[in-house]
């Protein structure tokens, strides 16, 4: 090979090296923009469902959608597509240009007046503004059909879903075995045997052992408390384990985590700002005490719900059920939402989101804006709940910082021990 061929193999060589870095750094920043891209997505289309969805459907629907045999303007509003290609007028909605997007211009009152009955809040038209800014991110397709093939829920007999009924007491299995020392085994043997199933050999010892540590506490037993119980694995030892370990506080701390989690217990606001919550710890412990003092199921609800309503013999016992309440309190609240009206209807929200969840097993956030479509809950019966909760002065408890106009409000919290005077004060 001749130097001239050398130089020319060694820069082709580096050419292509060159290349392929190039595209390997395209390839990166491609799939860099691509994540980037669908989180905001996923965040614009949030937006879109929390705060425009729901005013196009109550203020501009009426005239701009199926419901009319022609829409006003020939605007219909009621699919992405229709929505940005506009009317006899214009272009609607202008991604990334709210300058150019009629519907904006119509909603401020400038060349149009909509919707005619009034002009909007400025909250609002201030959502729209930022919608449009991010892109007017839409998940919506082609538009609703004026007749829908699928008919209305039917609330009264959705009700009559299995569910929804009161609990019976179902009959027992008869099986001849024994292997099962209570109904559930009875249950599960009678399930096995029709399938065919055999159960396995019981645990040893050890195992045995290890597994109700583990069910109870969450740790596993020491080296001593094993051999004691290898040595001696009668009936009687292990009923004398199962009650030391019910007795031992690590068993509310092991199970008062589900409970926790289920109520989605925090100790700071979340979303944006993310302030602490300094007592939240309080309301942790309560879970863990109750659990540990094998307080009634019905009465840990009661306390969590209305713990405040509640009659109390001793300002000890006051203080506890005020501090169960932290369950509708320490939720995630949006600092930066600057409309107090809002800001307080979607504490409402998470209010009702968590009692559903927990206590039904239900979601019914659907609600809010419209019929549930698949469990019978009308949005009447949503707003209904939401009275109560909305005349609910809720402490949440974060320390007072600059910003949000609201926070001067929420950010009150019961100092304990508390006595009559200091309830009737922050509850004003």
């Amino acid at each position: 090979m001749t130097q001239s061929s050398t130089h020319i193999s060694n820069r082709s060589v580096c050419g292509r090296l060159l290349r392929f870095s190039l595209l390997t750094l395209l390839a990166v920043q491609s799939c860099s923009e691509l994540v980037v891209a669908q989180e905001l997505d996923a965040e614009g289309i949030e937006f879109f469902e929390s705060r425009i969805r729901p005013v196009l459907v109550e203020h501009c629907y009426q005239c701009h959608s199926p419901e009319m045999k022609a829409p006003k303007g020939e605007l219909r509003v009621d699919s992405r597509d229709l929505l940005r290609q506009g009317g006899e007028s214009g272009h609607a909605v202008v991604p990334g240009r709210a300058e150019e997007s009629l519907i904006l211009s119509a909603l401020k009152y400038e060349m149009f007046e909509m919707p005619p009955a009034g002009k909007l809040g400025d909250q609002i038209i201030e959502d729209f503004q930022t919608w449009i800014e991010m892109g007017a991110p839409d998940p919506r397709g082609e538009p609703t059909p004026r007749s829908s093939t699928r008919p209305p829920l039917d609330i009264e007999s959705g009700q009559k879903f299995w569910a929804f009924q009161p609990l019976l007491a179902p009959n027992v299995p008869q099986v001849d075995d024994k292997w099962a020392y209570n109904d559930i085994d009875r249950f599960l043997l009678a399930a096995q045997q029709k399938a065919h199933v055999a159960h396995v050999a019981d645990a040893e010892p050890a195992q045995l052992l290890r597994r109700v540590y583990f069910d109870l506490i969450g740790l596993p037993p020491s080296p001593d408390e094993i051999s004691a119980f290898v040595r001696a694995p009668t009936q009687e030892a292990y009923q004398a384990v199962v009650d030391r370990l019910l007795e031992s506080s690590h068993f509310g701390e092991r199970w008062g985590r589900h409970w926790l989690d289920i109520v989605r217990y925090a100790e700071s606001t979340g979303k944006t700002r993310n302030f602490p919550f300094p007592f939240a710890w309080r309301y942790r412990d309560y879970v863990i005490e109750s659990l540990n003092a094998d307080v009634p199921y019905d009465r840990f609800l009661k306390e969590q719900i209305a713990g405040d309503l509640l009659p109390a013999a001793t300002a000890a016992e006051r203080e506890r059920q005020l501090v169960a309440t932290g369950f509708l309190a320490l939720g995630a609240v949006d600092l930066n939402e600057r409309n107090r009206e809002t800001y307080r209807m979607d504490v409402v929200g998470d209010q009702i989101d968590v009692l559903c969840r927990s206590v039904m097993g239900l979601t019914v956030g659907c609600a809010r804006c419209h019929d549930h479509k698949f469990d019978p809950i009308p949005t009447r019966d949503y707003y209904a709940l939401a009275g109560i909760f909305r005349s609910t002065d809720t402490l949440n408890g974060y320390l007072p910082q600059r910003g949000n106009n609201y926070r001067a409000d929420g950010s009150r919290y019961l100092k304990l021990p508390v006595d009559g005077e200091d309830f009737r004060v922050a509850m004003q």
